[in-house]
């Protein structure tokens, strides 16, 4: 490969099936960081995989509900068994319901929590030791600009989004004594299927700018932290 920057290193990226997670795994791929891309769907995450293998990349999937305690520790005691550590931990899965909140179901409020905000502390949780222990890593969290700006039909989704940064920012004062970044991405509006009338074009970011953004964050001098990063189209 021609670039890399993360050769060597491990790294894992749940929702990494398609839109921006997908992007994200090409890019840390790209790089020459093993990637394990994980989700719900065997097929979509195989898929991913066998693309980074195709271009000589290196990469695993393993599948996993990250709301569920027992999936999630089984997949940690996975990565780490097979490959020793985690380097990068990329937590991408989550999922919104945008209506009224009138119109918001209890089922989606808490299903929106359950993979947005639950979803992130179980993963966190499952390989924060194996961090801790080797003293270094990056843990990276994509929120939304949705958790720093309210919007109409938004009152579940942004509630975990705004709830996510807290927990982040928390967990970065916590554990950079053990050489471990916490970054956090807020994405505005990104050219994917997750918001079916979302806007498309030239100067709308992509989802391999968000693993961009990623890889600008975990690269960086090892004395430096960015701790968040908004990422904006050009032109709205």
């Amino acid at each position: 490969m021609e670039s890399a920057r993360l050769s060597g290193q491990v790294a894992l990226v749940t929702g990494g099936g398609r839109g921006i997670g997908k992007g994200i795994a090409l890019t840390l791929a790209r790089e020459g960081a093993h990637v394990v891309v994980c989700a719900r769907s065997a097929r979509e995450i195989e898929d991913v995989a066998e693309q980074i293998r195709a271009k000589n990349g290196s990469a695993s999937s393993v599948v996993v509900d990250v709301s569920d305690p027992t999936a999630v520790q089984r997949c940690a005691d996975t990565v780490i068994a097979r490959y020793g550590r985690l380097d990068i931990l990329v937590n991408n899965a989550g999922l919104g319901f945008i209506k009224p909140f009138a119109d918001l179901s209890v089922e989606e409020f808490d299903q929106m929590w359950q993979v947005n905000v639950r979803g992130v502390f179980l993963m966190t949780k499952a390989f924060l030791p194996s961090m801790a222990k080797a003293d270094r890593g990056a843990i990276v969290n994509i929120a939304s600009l949705a958790g720093k700006n309210s919007f109409k039909g938004g009152t579940g989704y942004s509630a975990t989004k705004w709830a996510l940064r807290g927990f982040a920012g928390s967990l970065m004062l916590e554990v950079r004594e053990h050489n471990i970044r916490v970054v956090t991405i807020y994405p505005g509006s990104v050219e994917t299927s997750f918001s079916p009338n979302g806007k498309k074009g030239d100067n709308i970011p992509r989802p391999e700018d968000i693993g961009e953004a990623v890889l600008f964050a975990v690269t960086a001098p090892q004395r430096a932290m960015i701790s968040e990063i908004d990422v904006r189209p050009t032109r709205p």
